[in-house]
């Protein structure tokens, strides 16, 4: 696409956030405004008349995998205008809505044909939380409650329908630690602090993020080589359903170098070996953003239990990548069970969306 006279660089860089422990207040420093934290893929929409694209927080474009929202932004956004989002896919029926960040993966796919046909059949909507640019002006170094309002005017008119929202915001703290707690039904993680005052900065944390944390114990099932082939890359983790299988729920990602070899020696004795001694390997289903990974693995033992925070739990699997705690020495594997981790009360999408 041509690329648009704005008075920055492109791809954009979108604007990052740091964690807090608790939703802040306003003081005599700064001013917060408050929003859900939605959980999708970061999107900068930049749209040129007839040209769109969508770019993702690490500059990657995304603009094939969501025809049907480049063909939305033709129709319902303004001519010219970069504006910064969460694409998002939502499941369920109405009433019982929530986020779905496994269909909303699916839409990442190599084959045209089934990106054509994803977007029919889970069709992804962008909720809008920030106005870069809009016409000829650039809002970057505005505070946010300008950009704000300017959003808010510029979307006003969406037909009935659009696949374009704006976020929700409140000022009052007590509301935000209400939507806290409820939203997390609906599939979001938590509430961003935004400064009234403050400048979009591209790539730097300048806003608040408050994300639920929880614990639970899970049994180690494999381990990974870390790319550089010297030691623990990842360990795997397992949770027993309700007929007795040990399911595949994610896994512990981050290890110094010297942890990474450490634990090659203490997890030896664990390993699953094959009647010539060697150590038997499995592998994870692909996904598709590991499609050209290496997804096996060193199989272990089912007997250590290990004790790791989270933030949600999708169905049978983390959300996210989770943090290694402590060992378990005094649990057995069987005690853990998915049904006894701790989930959010439902919530429905739709009121999130809507009010």
């Amino acid at each position: 696409m041509a690329v648009m006279p704005v008075p920055f660089e492109t791809p954009i860089t979108p604007m990052l956030a740091k964690a807090s422990a608790k939703v802040p207040t306003s003081d005599d420093k700064s001013t917060w405004s408050y929003e859900p934290k939605w959980d999708g893929f970061r999107c900068v929409l930049v749209k040129d008349g007839d040209e769109v694209e969508l770019e993702s927080r690490g500059s990657k474009p995304l603009t094939r995998y969501f025809p049907e929202l480049v063909e939305a932004a033709r129709r319902d956004l303004p001519d010219r205008c970069v504006l910064d989002g969460e694409i998002i896919v939502r499941s369920g029926t109405p009433g019982a809505e929530r986020l779905s960040f496994e269909a909303l993966g699916q839409r990442i796919h190599p084959a045209e044909s089934r990106v054509t046909k994803l977007s029919v059949e889970t069709p992804a909507e962008i909720v809008f939380f920030d106005c870069l640019w809009i016409g000829g002006d650039s809002l970057m170094e505005q505070p946010f409650e300008q950009r704000r309002s300017v959003l808010v005017d510029a979307l006003a008119d969406l037909p009935a329908g659009s696949p374009f929202h704006v976020t929700r915001v409140t000022d009052d703290a007590a509301v935000a630690a209400r939507w806290f707690e409820q939203f997390e039904g609906a599939g979001l993680d938590g509430v961003i602090a935004k400064d009234l005052a403050g400048t979009y900065q591209p790539g730097k944390r300048a806003m608040l993020k408050i994300k639920h944390s929880r614990t639970c114990d899970a049994v180690l099932v494999g381990y990974r080589i870390h790319k550089s082939g010297n030691g623990v890359g990842s360990l795997l983790l397992g949770l027993y359903d309700d007929e007795g299988n040990l399911r595949n729920v994610g896994g512990i990602l981050a290890f110094t170098a010297k942890r990474r070899i450490e634990l090659i020696d203490e997890l030896a004795d664990l390993v699953v070996t094959d009647d010539s001694g060697e150590a038997v390997r499995g592998a994870t289903d692909r996904s598709r953003f590991s499609s050209n990974k290496d997804v096996s693995f060193v199989r272990l033992r089912p007997e250590r239990v290990v004790e790791v925070k989270f933030d949600q739990l999708e169905g049978s699997r983390f959300r996210h990548g989770v943090t290694f705690l402590r060992w378990r020495p005094d649990r057995e594997p069987e005690s853990c069970l998915l049904d006894q981790v701790d989930r959010a009360a439902e919530y429905d999408l739709g009121e999130v969306l809507t009010r």
